[in-house]
């Protein structure tokens, strides 16, 4: 893993100021009220004052934070200082109250988790490390723990080492959790994203035609002046032969330009139809026809057992979530695919198969989810992200469609798509 991709570079990765702020105001009062606690209630003697001057300059990083830092998202490295800031201050305070062997200890492991969760792997190992190294020199180095030391009463030296080790296991999965959490967080994030962004896409080409209709209506009543002004024109212009051709020419365009939008309309009233309601049978022929214009390979679809022939919504989920997956297995196929259309009165099920090597064992349980990446090398060539395939799935779940993924014992891969007629027929 190399530095850039460590630490992120690439990505904005912010820590929300208010978050953080938030976070550091409850440290600081617990850190507070437990000094003040032991002291003044429990009598117990220790160096109370150092420990309230630590808390105050905590106090002044804060104030400074919340109020002189207008920025709402904190970056990367500005984040990190101030955590390890408050690593540095709680170290302090335990070195003053018994090191390892103060209950408190625990809380140590707070900044590199908050860094895990929001910030960069690499930053979150600089933590990991920084505090690792605060425990074990707060293990031999600190004043006694107040009540306990003071008495000649110490902690066995083993359970010490139990409690350190604890520590250190509790910080490094808590960190892992929080690295993969987030990750995956992101990712989906991320995914979810490119649904919107591939369905806005799809609904702003729908809505070109509606579009052209409404400028074909606009445009017309501007074109119908300019034509009465130019004829006009002519008339006066008439001993001018040279001004005349041109306001021919002007007529004839303008005639021209009617014409044009004249068909425009007429072809979106015609296509509006064709567009709101269709066989699916109709549909994946036009989506098959497509993939032949750009691919050799042989393309069939088997609609015999297609027995409801059920007039369905052209919507751009399902349009998508199709051509995504007939795209994939043309592409992985050696030459053949197969699209087979079952339907009966409660249900339709479209099975995709092709002749290729089928999906790899190591990712066809999780099939569908972002960002997943096969070691097979028989698919290594073609394969990608998984992103196609999730946005596919998604699309066509949001749809109210059902899938499964299964390899075929050398035949290749199958997908098949279970849709119940209701949700089509809306």
């Amino acid at each position: 893993m190399n530095f850039s991709s460590l630490f992120r570079l690439g990505e904005n990765l912010n820590l929300d100021r208010k978050t953080l702020v938030y976070l550091r105001w409850i440290a600081i009062i617990g850190q507070f009220s437990a000094i003040t606690l032991v002291y003044f209630y429990l009598k117990l003697e220790f160096l109370f004052l150092h420990a309230y001057l630590i808390i105050l300059i905590g106090i002044f990083t804060n104030l400074y934070l919340q109020f002189y830092i207008r920025s709402i998202l904190i970056k990367d490295l500005k984040a990190s200082i101030f955590l390890i800031y408050d690593l540095a201050q709680l170290a302090a305070l335990l070195y003053l109250t018994g090191g390892i062997s103060n209950p408190f200890s625990i809380l140590i492991i707070i900044p590199a988790i908050v860094s895990s969760t929001f910030l960069s792997m690499g930053t979150t190992i600089i933590l990991g490390i920084l505090t690792i190294t605060l425990l074990f020199s707060l293990t031999f180095f600190h004043y006694p723990l107040p009540g306990i030391h003071e008495h000649s009463e110490t902690f066995p030296k083993l359970y010490l080492t139990g409690y350190i080790i604890a520590i250190i296991i509790g910080l490094i999965f808590l960190c892992y959790f929080g690295i993969r959490f987030s990750g995956e967080s992101k990712r989906r994030t991320d995914a979810i994203n490119k649904v919107q962004q591939v369905l806005a896409k799809e609904y702003e080409l729908e809505s070109l035609g509606g579009q052209a209709a409404a400028a074909a209506h606009s445009l017309g009543t501007p074109l119908a002046t300019i034509n009465v002004v130019a004829s006009e024109l002519k008339k006066e212009l008439e001993n001018n032969k040279e001004l005349s051709k041109d306001v021919d020419l002007l007529i004839a365009q303008t005639k021209r330009c009617g014409e044009i939008l004249k068909q425009i309309s007429k072809k979106q009233i015609k296509d509006d139809e064709f567009f709101k309601k269709t066989k699916l049978e109709d549909l994946l022929d036009e989506i098959i026809e497509s993939f032949k214009e750009i691919s050799s390979k042989k393309i069939y679809l088997d609609s015999s057992n297609d027995k409801n022939k059920l007039l369905i919504s052209r919507s751009p989920e399902i349009i998508y979530g199709l051509r995504n997956f007939i795209g994939n297995a043309v592409k992985f196929s050696k030459a053949n695919v197969k699209i087979e259309l079952i339907s009966n009165k409660n249900i339709i099920e479209i099975i995709i198969q092709d002749d290729g090597p089928g999906f790899p064992d190591d990712i066809i349980e999780i099939l569908g989810e972002p960002y997943i990446k096969s070691k097979s090398s028989l698919v290594n060539q073609n394969a990608g992200t998984g992103l196609g395939t999730f946005l596919g799935k998604t699309l066509l779940e949001r749809s109210g469609a059902k899938l499964f993924f299964t390899n075929i014992k050398n035949k290749g891969a199958s997908v098949k798509i279970l849709i119940e007629n209701k949700y089509l027929s809306k």
